[in-house]
């Protein structure tokens, strides 16, 4: 993964993967969200990870859009801890707050309100 994908976050010397220290509301290093993946099936790991690489790199459409697009899924999906780290990263990569509320109405749109319900839970500390 590239360093522009995560560099809101500080690293582990060791594999430099980012994990939100949700206390403290900051990005911290731990252990990567798919180490269990990397260590049991380390080729599986490098699919996933490349997947990554090729979605979330810059390209015809810029950074802030492409999170913004994955704060969404992740907002319609439930996944608190994603909607904060992407919406974090859109910030990083340019994105305005009203560009993340309207992220998030589109979220509403596809997934309903239990979007906006996982938006919330994810923005309180970072709006």
């Amino acid at each position: 993964m590239t360093a522009v994908i995560f560099k809101h976050c500080e690293y582990q010397k060791v594999d430099k993967r980012p994990v939100l220290d949700y206390e403290a509301g900051v990005n911290k290093m731990d252990e990567h969200p798919l180490k269990i993946i990397q260590d049991k099936d380390n080729d599986f790991f490098n699919i996933i990870e490349a997947s990554l690489e090729n979605a979330l790199s810059e390209g015809s459409i810029p950074l802030k859009y492409k999170f913004l697009i994955a704060m969404a899924l992740d907002a319609e999906h439930g996944a608190v801890d994603g909607v904060k780290v992407l919406a974090l990263q859109a910030m990083e990569a340019g994105a305005t707050k009203e560009e993340i509320m309207e992220a998030v109405r589109i979220a509403n749109y596809i997934g309903g309100i239990g979007s906006v319900y996982t938006a919330a839970n994810a923005l309180r500390d970072i709006l």
